[in-house]
């Protein structure tokens, strides 16, 4: 079964370490009962998580993304309500994904891709209703699968393909064999109905870890694809220049930022590198890219906690949506 599950006051304020004298970020969210509702509000963000890793497992991944969102929710209704944080968010719930057979090692990868099908359906439906209502989707969590499902529905609410910065290690071109977390932006420009992406741009691509029919395919595509490897950035100035450069390219449609959190070194996710960007790089990159006017949305994707990361998972995730909040109020 998949299903958009709505967030109510009742659950998060039971999650909120409420104490005198202090405002939290969790009694200050706008909720919703219907995708309808939405152009009711006056809020600019949506916030939901996605939870499910059947994308992440149909690519030979290891399982545990669909535990983001609660790691994330644990720490993020619990930051303090002040100047620099904003009330300006509608948590809208998660899309929950319980399949209706037990999933294991035997469980054939093209019946896992029928659910990511499935699951893709879901995405579009929730991200076009956001963005229709001129707000901005943030989606948490799941595997980069989604991908698919946040660009098909920016492209469907636009009436027009989207561009894409994606901070990763790897490019998510694989064939389309099956649908899994590999090939998520090889179903957004391989539709044979319609074209959702016009634009991609991969920062911080791993030379070790990229086939050489992948690189095959984007070199055959220069004014499409562009990227960017890890291994030819120096330190963080180049970094931050190089994504700057980057994203720059982008401005003629509207642009998703992508993150798929094992580009970022030492982070619990289902691809862990030891090798990669620090955490506070990335910040800085993600405000640079909400700082832009065209920024349709953010997704975060690919952790994967444990019972002892959630904690950290769940503050670096919070600390990275509240830097996009705050650089795009700013502007």
């Amino acid at each position: 079964m998949i299903h958009l599950q709505y967030a109510n006051a009742t659950d998060i304020l039971a999650k909120t370490a409420l104490r005198e004298g202090e405002t939290k970020l969790g009694e200050q969210f706008e909720y919703l009962t219907a995708l309808e509702d939405l152009r009711d509000s006056t809020a600019t963000y949506v916030v939901f998580g996605i939870e499910e890793d059947i994308g992440v497992q149909a690519n030979f991944g290891k399982k545990g993304t669909a535990k983001a969102w609660g790691a994330f929710l644990n720490t993020f209704v619990n930051l303090q309500y002040n100047r620099y944080t904003h009330k300006n968010i509608i948590l809208l719930g998660s899309i929950k994904v319980v399949p209706s057979e037990p999933i294991n090692k035997n469980t054939p990868k093209q019946s896992l891709g029928d659910i990511v099908d499935r699951i893709d359906k879901m995405v579009s439906q929730v991200v076009s209703a956001v963005v229709r209502a001129n707000k901005i989707p943030i989606i948490i969590g799941g595997g980069h699968n989604n991908a698919f499902g946040n660009i098909k529905g920016v492209s469907l609410a636009k009436n027009n393909p989207i561009n894409v910065i994606n901070i990763d290690a790897h490019t998510d071109l694989r064939p389309l064999d099956y649908r899994h977390s590999g090939n998520g932006f090889s179903a957004a420009y391989r539709q044979d109905d319609q074209r959702y992406l016009e634009l991609y741009s991969i920062f911080g691509l791993h030379a070790n870890y990229t086939s050489q029919a992948i690189f095959d395919w984007m070199d055959q595509r220069p004014q499409q694809i562009e990227y960017k490897l890890f291994e030819d950035i120096t330190n963080e100035t180049d970094a931050l220049h190089v994504f700057k450069t980057m994203i720059s390219k982008l401005q003629n449609a509207a642009i998703g930022l992508e993150l798929d959190c094992d580009a970022i070194q030492d982070f619990p996710t289902s691809a862990q590198t030891p090798s990669g960007f620090a955490l506070n790089t990335i910040r800085k990159c993600v405000t640079l890219a909400a700082s832009l006017p065209q920024i349709a949305y953010f997704h975060l994707c690919e952790a994967a906690p444990t019972k002892m990361t959630s904690g950290q998972v769940g503050k670096a995730l919070s600390y990275l949506v509240s830097d996009f909040i705050r650089a795009h109020d700013k502007h």
